[in-house]
């Protein structure tokens, strides 16, 4: 986690606000624990064959009674441009789907993030528009696209 929070592109497209306040790792995981109990929230850790922390895949807005889920993702420097992010994109969704038995997957993806758009474009996503000028964080406004997933949508081609 201290790797990601490192990371001023993290910083940059994520809610963790800036500055980042002393033991926001800590509540962080506190959250998603509780979340995790009540059912609203999952979070899992991306690692490599040989265990290494390459980032997470979030499931952080769970609406059992809808049926709906907004995911995120997120990977450290090192493995971006490898194919982490859409293959931890693809397995999360696929366990929405599964274990949520959701009827639509949303994203929400800041216009200038050209590679998360890439991501969700080689997981399946259809991109449905753009929410000008939301409030993103701390008095930060973004232009936020808004993506989606069905379960009747085509599988991603690889």
């Amino acid at each position: 986690m201290a790797q990601l929070l490192d990371d001023p592109g993290v910083l940059e497209y994520t809610m963790v606000p800036v500055p980042i306040p002393e033991r926001f790792a800590r509540t962080w995981y506190e959250r998603y624990e509780e979340g995790r109990r009540e059912g609203s929230r999952e979070a899992f850790a991306i690692v490599d064959q040989a265990g290494a922390f390459l980032g997470l895949a979030l499931a952080f807005a769970i609406d059992r009674e809808g049926r709906e889920v907004e995911l995120g993702y997120v990977v450290s420097r090192a493995a971006r441009g490898r194919g982490v992010a859409t293959q931890a994109l693809r397995l999360l969704t696929d366990w929405a789907f599964r274990e949520l038995d959701v009827l639509r997957i949303e994203l929400g993806i800041s216009a200038d993030n050209v590679a998360s758009q890439r991501v969700a474009t080689r997981a399946g996503y259809v991109l449905e528009g753009t929410r000008r000028s939301t409030h993103f964080k701390q008095r930060i406004r973004q232009d936020m696209q808004v993506w989606s997933r069905l379960p009747s949508d085509a599988a991603p081609r690889d």
